[in-house]
This record gives C-alpha cells, structure tokens and sequence, in this order.
C-alpha cells in the first residue's frame, strides 16, 4: 500500500507559514485485494483444485509461523543475512554504475573502448557469474554480495548512459553560448538530467538484487531467507517453503519503499497525488 505525505504551508495568524503534514490515506482496495488473495488461496486448499492439493493453507503456514519462527533468532538472522547482502550489493552498483555511465555518455573516447565490452558482459545471467565469482572471491559471503552487485550493475550504468546520450545538443549549446564552464554544464544540466534515469535504475536495481541474492542464497550460501526456503524444500516442509517466500515478498516490499523515498527525495519537484 504505496502512501504519499505532502506537505502544505498553511499561514498562521501572525503571516508566518508552517508546515501542516496531511497524513497518507488508507489504501482499502489494496487491503481488500490482500484478504481476497489468502480466502482464495484458503478456499482452493480446501476444495482440493488442481496443484493446491499439497500445497498447505493460510492458516497452516501462520500457525507454523507462530510456533517456530516468530520468536526464532534464526529466522531474523536470515532476514539480516539477506538484506545486509542486497544493501552492500545495491551501493556498490550504484557507486561504480553511476560514474562509470556518466564517463561512457560524456566521453566519447572512453565510450568507444569500453561500451562494446559492456554489452558483451551486460546480457549474461546474473546467476551464471555464480561459479566464476566462487572461485574469484575468498568467501561465499562476498561472491553473494558480487552477484547483487552484478545484478543491479549493468542496469544502472546503461539507463544513466542513455540518460546522458539523449539530452538535447540544444541545451548545452545554449549554456556554451551563455559562457558556462564544463563544469557547470556538467553540474547544471547533465546531473538533474540524468537523476530520473538513475531513479529507475534503482527501482529495477532493487528487484533484480533481490531476484538474484535468493537464487545465489539457494546455490551457495548457509544463511538468508534463500536458503530458509531451499530447506523447507529440501525437506518437503511445504509450510517452511511458503513462509519463506512471504518473508522474501516483504522485505523487497520494504526495499521498495526506501527506494521509492530516496527517489522522491533526489526529484523533489515531482509532486506524487
């Protein structure tokens, strides 16, 4: 349930303005949709439908969740070890990605060089780094933490290239003809231009990371919610596997949400109703 807090400067009785925050409306399609899904899920369990005959209830996976989990340090851990590793995997993509798209739209030398190898590595499945990156780094830790960052990389690098590519000539004319240095160019034109391309480039970054740390927590890893859910499955414990994957649901839903705030904080002057 996405909310939007918009502050209104209202004058008080002594002509001075302060901030009155009008606080997000609660968005009950969004929770209506929620409780159909899980009466539906419930109902299909019930009725034995095709492909819902093993797979367990609602109220199974909450009385599971109850019992095992919610008091279960391991279970929090898991959640850590996840979101620590798609944190440090997402800075670092956007630390490297960032500069690195900005060099290929404004340097055109540079670009040459070094966009065809880009787009030769740029199409290969995250996942398939999974084996060089286990034998390139020391610990399985860091070859998590390279895959996230290969999963957001690539994206981020190619919107802000693009971003950089298609602003107008025009424009920078313009400032050239005014007198402005390179510098400002850069700092006045090129960055608000691009700050929308590095806005979706974090949106998507942040699902791909999370798309990728689970299936690399699933191939090599000891910890995360990746691997909570490879054991339920392992196992054959069907209520473990859908706790999992409810819990790797929310926390890219959190995720979202940091992102999409950092997003409105960068664009300031789009006002989201």
């Amino acid at each position: 349930m996405k909310a939007a807090q918009e502050t209104i400067k209202t004058a008080s009785m002594d002509g001075s303005f302060k901030p009155k925050i009008s606080w997000p409306q609660f968005n009950w399609r969004g929770a209506i949709a929620i409780v159909s899904f899980f009466v539906t899920w419930h109902f299909l369990v019930k009725i034995g439908a095709p492909g819902f005959k093993n797979i367990a209830s609602p109220y199974e996976v909450f009385q599971t969740f109850i019992a095992g989990y919610i008091n279960n340090t391991a279970y929090w851990d898991s959640w850590a070890a996840s979101l620590k590793r798609v944190l440090y995997g997402f800075l670092l993509a956007q630390l490297f990605g960032i500069p690195l798209g900005l060099m290929l739209g404004t340097r055109e030398t540079f670009h040459n060089l070094a966009y065809p190898v880009i787009e030769i590595l740029r199409p290969i499945p995250p996942l398939a780094w999974v084996p060089i990156s286990i034998l390139f780094w020391p610990t399985t830790e860091l070859s998590i933490i390279f895959i996230c960052f290969i999963g957001a990389f690539f994206i981020i690098v190619i919107n802000v290239h693009d971003a950089v590519r298609n602003i107008q000539k025009e424009h920078i004319w313009l400032a050239q003809s005014l007198g402005a240095s390179r510098s400002q160019i850069f700092r006045r034109i090129m960055i608000p231009s691009v700050i929308p391309s590095i806005a979706v480039g974090m949106t998507l970054g942040i699902a791909v990371t999370w798309n990728v740390v689970i299936a690399a927590e699933m191939i090599s890893g000891d910890s995360g919610l990746g691997r909570l859910t490879w054991e339920g499955y392992v196992s054959h414990t069907v209520t473990v596997v859908i706790i999992g994957m409810i819990s790797i649901g929310l926390a890219g839903y959190l995720s979202t949400i940091l992102v999409d705030y950092l997003e409105k904080k960068m664009m300031p002057w789009r006002i989201v109703r």
